[in-house]
C-alpha cells in the first residue's frame, strides 16, 4: 500500500458531508432511521414502554437481527396523535 492510497480521518470526514448533502440531510441528527436508545432519549421513557408501544401496534418498527429501527417521521406521529387524543380537562 503507498501513502497516496491510505484514507485518513479527514477524508472519511470529508466523505460523511458529501454524502449527508447527497442524501438532503445537513447534520447526523436528521438521519431517518433511529434505535432503541434514540427513541428512548427522545421520548424519555424505559426500554419496558417502548416494548410496549411495539406490542401494541402504537410504534411502527422494523428488526434486522436483534436490533430494531423506528422512522423519526412515525415517532412524531405518534406523539402528534397522543396529543389529540389527550382527555379534555373539566373545570368544576
Amino acid at each position: 500500500m503507498t501513502p497516496d492510497e491510505i484514507i485518513t480521518k479527514k477524508d472519511l470526514e470529508a466523505f460523511k458531508q458529501e454524502l449527508f448533502a447527497l442524501l438532503g440531510a445537513n447534520k447526523p441528527a436528521e438521519l431517518t432511521w433511529m434505535k432503541n436508545a434514540d427513541v428512548r432519549a427522545m421520548l424519555g421513557m424505559a426500554n419496558a414502554k417502548l416494548q410496549t408501544l411495539r406490542v401494541n401496534g402504537s410504534l411502527p418498527f422494523s428488526k434486522i437481527g436483534g436490533t430494531y429501527f423506528y422512522k423519526r417521521a412515525d415517532v412524531e406521529a405518534m406523539l402528534e396523535n397522543a396529543q389529540k387524543k389527550s382527555p379534555k380537562v373539566r373545570s368544576k
